[in-house]
Order: C-alpha cells, then sequence, then structure tokens
C-alpha cells in the first residue's frame, strides 16, 4: 500500500495538515471558502454558534452551526497556488489515515462552495450581478504539473484562447458541480469564468509598468467559440474546479461582480451584493 513519507504529506507536530492546521474532526463536509480573511468574520456571524476556530497564515477556518447544519467557512487568500494547498490538505482529512500515512480504503467526497468577487467581462453585465460559474478557464500555468484529462470540446475551446491571446501554453478549463449549481443556484447569471494568476497586466491592465499584450482585454471580451463567451475575472475558480474534479468531490463558485471592466465601472456598496450572496448560500448549502 502506498505510504506517504513525512516529506510529502508534511504534517504538524500535533498531527494536523501542515498549512491548514486542522484535524480530521475540525472540518464539515460543508465547505465554504473566501479569498478574503475578513469575509469568514462576515459569514460565521450567522452561525448559530462556532464550534471550532483556527488561524493559520491566511487560512482562517470557522466550523459552526447554522439553522442545525455544520458548516466550515475557510479563507484561502488570493491566487491559484493557495487553492491548490486547501484542496489537497482538505482532501487529506477525508482521504488519508494521518496517522499510518496511508490512503483510507472508502473515500470520502465534501462540497465547496467559492464566494468570491469579480470584475465583469462582458458590457451587459451589471455591477452587483451575482453569477454562478458553469466552467473555469484558467490562464495560470499550475496545472502544467497534473495530469488533468480534457474532452476534446473543452480542448477546442482552450487550444482557440490559446491562439487568440498569443499565450505560450495552453489554458485549461474545468466545469463546475452540476449538483452544486441545481441546489445553490436559483436567481443567479451562469457563466464562464476566467481564472488569472495575477490581478494587473493577465486582467488587462496596466499601471506604470508596460504591459506585454495591451489588446488583451478587448480580446478576451471579444472570445466566442460556438456560442461560449466569457462572462468574469478572478483568481481561483478554475483550480478549484479542476481539483475537486480529479480528487472526486463537488464544487462551485458564485461571484459577486463589482467592476465591469468593458465599462470601466465599480460598485459603490460591495458588502450589500457580497451579504446578499452569502446569506443565499447558507440557506441552501
Amino acid at each position: 500500500m502506498l505510504k506517504y513519507s513525512d516529506a510529502d504529506l508534511v504534517l504538524n507536530n500535533d498531527g494536523s495538515v501542515y498549512h491548514l492546521n486542522l484535524k480530521p474532526h475540525n472540518v464539515s463536509e460543508n465547505i465554504i471558502v473566501v479569498g478574503d480573511p475578513g469575509r469568514v468574520y462576515r459569514i460565521s456571524r450567522h452561525f448559530d454558534q462556532i464550534e471550532f476556530e483556527m488561524n493559520k497564515r491566511e487560512f482562517i477556518t470557522h466550523t459552526g452551526m447554522y439553522k442545525g447544519k455544520l458548516i466550515t467557512v475557510m479563507s484561502t487568500g488570493m491566487g491559484v497556488d493557495n487553492i491548490e494547498i486547501a484542496m489537497i490538505e482538505l482532501d487529506a482529512l477525508f482521504n488519508i489515515d494521518l496517522k499510518k500515512r496511508v490512503p483510507k480504503e472508502e473515500k470520502k467526497s465534501f462540497n465547496v462552495i467559492r464566494i468570491g468577487t469579480s470584475g465583469a467581462i462582458q458590457e451587459d453585465i451589471k455591477v452587483g450581478s451575482e453569477i454562478i460559474s458553469d466552467y473555469g478557464i484558467g490562464l495560470d500555468n499550475l496545472m502544467l504539473y497534473y495530469h488533468f484529462e480534457q474532452t476534446a470540446d473543452e480542448l477546442a475551446i482552450v487550444q482557440k484562447l490559446q491562439r487568440e491571446l498569443d499565450m505560450p501554453f495552453t489554458p485549461y478549463i474545468a466545469k463546475g458541480s452540476d449538483l452544486l449549481k441545481a441546489k445553490i443556484g436559483e436567481g443567479f447569471t451562469p457563466g464562464n469564468t476566467l481564472t488569472s494568476p495575477g490581478f494587473y497586466a493577465p486582467q488587462g491592465r496596466e499601471v506604470r509598468i508596460p504591459v506585454r499584450n495591451p489588446k488583451l482585454l478587448d480580446q478576451i471580451i471579444r472570445f466566442n467559440h460556438e456560442g461560449f463567451w466569457l462572462t468574469n475575472f478572478e483568481m481561483e475558480t478554475s483550480l478549484l474546479y479542476a481539483f475537486a474534479s480529479m480528487l472526486g468531490h463537488e464544487a462551485i463558485s458564485v461571484n459577486a461582480v463589482l467592476g465591469n471592466r468593458a465599462r470601466g465601472t465599480f460598485i459603490k456598496d460591495p458588502n450589500k451584493i457580497i451579504d446578499s450572496i452569502i446569506l443565499k448560500v447558507l440557506d441552501r448549502i
């Protein structure tokens, strides 16, 4: 049987997973992830009671009861690299015997819902919209280190995107959970989310440093493959979907649209739309 070495599966002295500082009994099967650590408190303030708290680096975790349901909310910080850490260590809590360092024979699935913020790509998507992502399309290179299978139709989309954006490698595309979309998606706008490895140049912003592709934003706005359009920018969804798929979990991403890149507009009260999404997800999870 495969046994993970001390260097491959790093644990803390108390037996918790290395970065998250969690043990299996600290997390629920229903997990909400957010980028901003401050948003953890914005969600857990609605809990009837908080049963567990952990602060480690940017990973802040609260587990508690909400209307009779045990829910975990965790911050990951920004970017796909943090999503990789969070998803692998969360999966280890469910599917690896941490004392023996071996995979469990019976695999267990969990639900992970991302509540995030984003910028709309298309002009007709208003600020204040709430987007639920059918697909996440990753412009990062992290998935080059993993074996991730995509369908022929999915490859056609990202290969065309690579050509039109003149990228040195092919992006990847991953689908969200149909199960979770059906459960929490009522009233949300379906979309296809572009996950960028940065906030400025990778999303078409230029601030003092010259960008390699000044036409990037226009190319992304115009991109269309047989009716497949890109709706919004953010920095985590594609890897969340890819890792959930590879590990056998359910994942969905819901994003508040704070700005519209085509129009150059930004919402005046971000917290109003974020709080709206939080309550909908908590009630439907």
